[in-house]
């Protein structure tokens, strides 16, 4: 099963994305590669901006990725981590993001929308960003080393958190999120979320900290669509009546 958001892109954009939930979505064909790497909760962006071959080794730990070849198609994994997608329908560049909260606190998601500025000349007003399922704030409580670090990577964070006792809050993981896409200058508009708590639906997902271990993970991904070579008539001699 595949969550999609057609409001936020589909094929008739040149662009195929899904959500993956625990019975399925680790691949979206015709893809001519995928990319999975190993994640770190760090904020290094990984770019592919040639030719990839299928089966290279990235090395290294990355937390997003971002490309403008067609037919590549970027993963992350997560089980109650923020993943992000992200186009740019100008550029033809498309992104893929996974956003823990020490990935969040430390920047990924801004500092994945300025490397696609940087690289690729996107513009933040074009940009599209669409958040998966992941761990809502009706089940996200963290401590004070959480809201410490919070507090001094967000100046309105308290709008993010409800306190639930001393040095404990209930936090709203998605909503930093969506507050970063906006401060880097996205667009409402142009900002989509799956709404669902990984937590709340065990049927459909993953959850660490609904486990309290790994026990698995779900695969989101986006690429740029394959472009199709214009087929051609082939002329036949004309027949005489």
């Amino acid at each position: 099963m595949l969550i999609t958001i057609p409001s936020f892109a589909g094929a008739r954009k040149g662009v195929r994305h899904f959500f993956g939930t625990r019975q399925g979505g680790s691949e979206l064909e015709p893809a001519r590669v995928v990319v999975s790497v190993t994640q770190a909760h760090g904020t290094d962006v990984l770019v592919l901006d040639h030719p990839v071959d299928g089966g290279q080794d990235f090395g290294g730990e990355w937390d997003a990725l971002v490309t403008n070849q067609p037919g590549v198609l970027l993963t992350v994994r997560t089980a109650d981590c923020v993943p992000v997608l992200i186009h740019d329908p100008v550029r033809e560049v498309v992104a893929a993001v996974h956003a823990g909260w020490r990935g969040a606190v430390a920047g990924i998601l801004p500092k994945t929308l300025a490397v696609m500025t940087q690289r690729f000349g996107s513009q933040p007003a074009s940009l599209r960003v669409s958040l998966g399922p992941s761990v809502g704030a009706c089940c996200y409580e963290v401590d004070e080393p959480v809201l410490s670090r919070l507090r001094d990577a967000c100046a309105d964070w308290q709008s993010l958190v409800q306190e639930t006792g001393s040095g404990k809050a209930m936090l709203n993981l998605r909503g930093l999120v969506r507050g970063q896409a906006r401060s880097a200058g996205v667009r409402d508009d142009g900002i989509h979320a799956v709404s669902l708590c990984t937590v709340c639906h065990p049927t459909l997902f993953y959850s660490y900290r609904r486990e309290g271990e790994v026990c698995g993970t779900m695969v989101s991904g986006i690429m740029l669509a394959l472009r199709r070579r214009p087929s051609r008539r082939r002329r036949g001699k004309r027949r005489a009546d």
